[in-house]
């Protein structure tokens, strides 16, 4: 790890304090513990402490959240010296917990780029459900069955999710701008029997038709055992496809739909541990990781993060700005579990302007908004006041994720959207669906500072030899030293564990490592994370693998490209993580800018437009491990600022040198020439 002169929190100062912190949920949370146990903690910290050193938390805070349940807990873990199994005599369905209300309160808000605005109450959620429920069965849906989603955020797609929680299916979804390729590579693993699909969608306001793309991911997943694809209708036209003639096994939502035999809305009452979504997370080589996270964590995380982050309550409307493709959107279900009105929004946030997305914010009376630092560096950077837009009356609390929230713009963003607002910056992982690192209204906010550690996670800084430093004031590895009820169950197809043990316990036997780099302030006890501390590429806080970039490349440019690297740069004055492709030609060959442009179309095709790297850069060579594997982190914080020792594992520790001058990149690319292609593109 480098060493800074630097200190990170030279600019913290105090920015918001709530006027009654004895209000927090968290601090309810405590009083309970208190009142329960007969203990006498004093304060947030305490409470963290008696999280992370008794396993009865867990039970106090399966009270706390109110857990619907037909067979309450009566221990938390198996084993307390060796936990393998959460609540092991509970029963409980997740979807029953998020569909608790069966009146006539508006639960979920649609909205989008065209200004439609649709609400829809407890009872027709529930309708939609079961009537999804009861398809589903008749189709032969069975617990253990994984339900595939090309979705967008809708209530379709909540519909689709909850029915499946109800029978015990496991359901997985990607976002409708990933590629043919993204989605093979990820539902080819699970081999989902029934698949949900948009027919077409609007972004930007364009219109775009998904029939080639779900024909080719149909036809192909037939082989891996799909049974059916369901089409939902376009919700920008509400044109219904009966059925696409080059796939014979799809079939309209409505007709789908008619398979319902009435019955009534039941959940299946299932172990804590029962396997309940599929996220995926990938590293910087090879497919993507198919996490499987349990029903029972998932619940019991995101709600707890939700109410002591948040404080959310019945009264609150609550917008995640997110797609299907996000641990985010799951984090997001959780509103309804906390009786909070959730916003659905699909489309881009800046289209027909970002103006109209925030009024729209304002009109919805969001008191609870989940966003991003790219979002909120945009407003930024147009010179966008939002509060000469609207008044924002309703909103009392700003939650930030999915990338680093600089100091600068933490000051910015509070001032932007008033003192009184609660702005937070928070951290977890798809890995976990849960945060790490997070905030609460009981204590105090600096400015650039994440808050606090979350209950029950118990969040370490490590050095390079496993020792804690965070006492130290000096940044290190994010770790998590203590089992909790939202690690993986497993990754799908890994029988023996390994992949999972590599992913995340290669460094610190042990001991789960995050990959993020961390520091902790000693006075506040406030943290920064500092950026990823491996190579797992991070724009605007959309997480992907270099492995994915490399396959496009293998697949369309094996005749002209020799080698490749992808990293990721974020120096310090950058708002965001920019994504660098450096290419090695082939001999007698030269990068052009039609070639570039081809490169970067090819990736917008296959993965997203989302994965398109910002340049693409021709080097003479590319670093190497002795072992063979591509040298991606000393690179990354190379292009980053950080001056590096090349260790005795580099083969070729020359190549290093050739990545300082794009420290500079904007100013290299301004200024470079194109070569020419000796060959066919």
């Amino acid at each position: 790890m480098a060493s800074s002169d630097t200190n990170p929190f030279s600019q913290s100062r105090l920015l918001w304090k709530h006027v009654q912190p004895q209000l927090a949920s968290s601090e309810l949370l405590r009083r309970l513990i208190n009142r329960k146990r007969g203990l006498q903690l004093g304060d947030y910290h305490d409470l963290h402490k008696y999280s992370v050193e008794n396993y009865d938390f867990w039970l106090d805070l399966w009270e706390f959240l109110r857990i619907v349940s037909s067979v309450p807990p009566t221990k938390a873990v198996d084993n307390p010296y060796n936990p393998k199994t959460w609540f092991p005599d509970a029963r409980l369905n997740y979807a029953e917990n998020l569909l608790y209300k069966n009146d006539d309160s508006i639960v979920l808000t649609a909205g989008g780029e065209d200004g439609k605005v649709t609400h829809y109450s407890a009872r027709e959620l529930r309708e939609r459900v079961r009537k999804m429920v009861n398809a589903l069965r008749v189709a032969g849906l069975e617990k253990g069955d994984r339900v595939a989603g090309i979705v967008t955020n809708s209530i379709n797609a909540v519909a689709v999710a909850l029915a499946v929680a109800s029978i015990g299916g496991i359901f997985s979804s990607t976002a409708t701008d990933m590629g043919v390729q993204g989605i093979l590579d990820r539902y080819r693993q699970i081999q989902p029997k029934f698949i949900f699909t948009e027919t077409e969608v609007t972004y930007s306001g364009k219109l775009v038709s998904l029939h080639e793309k779900v024909t080719a991911v149909v036809n192909d997943l037939a082989s891996y055992g799909l049974k059916q694809a369901i089409l939902f209708p376009s919700r920008v036209t509400g044109r219904e496809v009966d059925s696409y003639k080059s796939s014979s096994i799809t079939t309209s939502l409505s007709k789908f739909l008619q398979l319902d035999n009435g019955a009534p809305l039941n959940f299946e009452q299932l172990p804590f541990n029962q396997p309940l979504f599929i996220l995926y997370s990938s590293g910087t080589s090879g497919q993507p990781k198919c996490i499987v996270h349990s029903a029972g964590g998932v619940l019991l995380q995101t709600k707890k993060d939700l109410m002591t982050m948040f404080s959310a309550t019945p009264g609150d409307t609550y917008f995640q700005y997110t797609t299907t493709g996000w641990m985010m959107w799951v984090f997001m279900l959780a509103g309804l579990a906390c009786g909070t009105r959730v916003i659905l929004y699909d489309g881009s946030p800046f289209y027909p302007s970002l103006e109209t997305y925030l009024k729209f914010i304002n009109d919805q009376d969001v008191s609870l908004l989940g966003t991003s630092p790219r979002f909120l560096g945009e407003i930024q950077g147009r010179g966008i006041d939002p509060l000469k837009l609207a008044p924002f009356e309703a909103l009392r609390a700003i939650n930030s994720t999915g990338a680093v929230l600089t100091t600068p713009l933490f000051e910015w963003a509070q001032t932007a959207f008033g003192k009184d607002v609660h702005l937070i910056s928070s951290s977890g992982g798809t890995d976990i669906c849960a945060a790490f690192v997070t905030a609460t209204a009981a204590l105090p906010t600096y400015a650039g500072e994440i808050q606090c550690k979350s209950i029950g996670m118990k969040v370490e800084v490590y050095d390079p030899h496993g020792q804690n430093i965070e006492h130290t004031g000096q940044a290190g590895e994010l770790v998590c030293t203590r089992p909790h009820p939202s690690l993986p169950l497993f990754f799908w197809g890994d029988k023996n564990g390994e992949k999972l043990k590599e992913a995340y316990y290669n460094m610190y036997p042990g001991v789960w490592r995050q990959g993020d780099f961390i520091v902790v302030n000693p006075k506040t006890k406030g943290m920064m994370i500092l950026g990823r501390s491996d190579g797992v590429l991070n724009p605007s806080g959309v997480r992907f693998g270099s492995g994915e970039i490399y396959s496009i490349l293998e697949k369309q440019f094996s005749t002209l490209l020799d080698d490749s690297l992808c990293i990721g740069q974020r120096r310090k004055h950058d708002l965001d993580e920019k994504v660098l492709l450096f290419v090695k030609m082939r001999e007698g060959l030269e990068l052009t800018e039609e070639l570039e442009g081809k490169i970067k179309e090819k990736i917008k095709i296959g993965l997203s437009a989302r994965h398109v790297p910002k340049y693409v850069i021709e080097v003479e060579d590319i670093p190497y491990t002795v072992n063979g594997k591509k040298i991606e982190i000393a690179v990354k914080q190379i292009v980053s600022g950080i001056d590096i020792q090349p260790s005795g594992t580099v083969a070729n520790p020359e190549s290093l040198k050739l990545y300082y001058k794009y420290r500079d990149i904007e100013g290299l690319m301004k200024n470079r020439g194109w070569g020419k292609v000796k060959a066919q593109l």
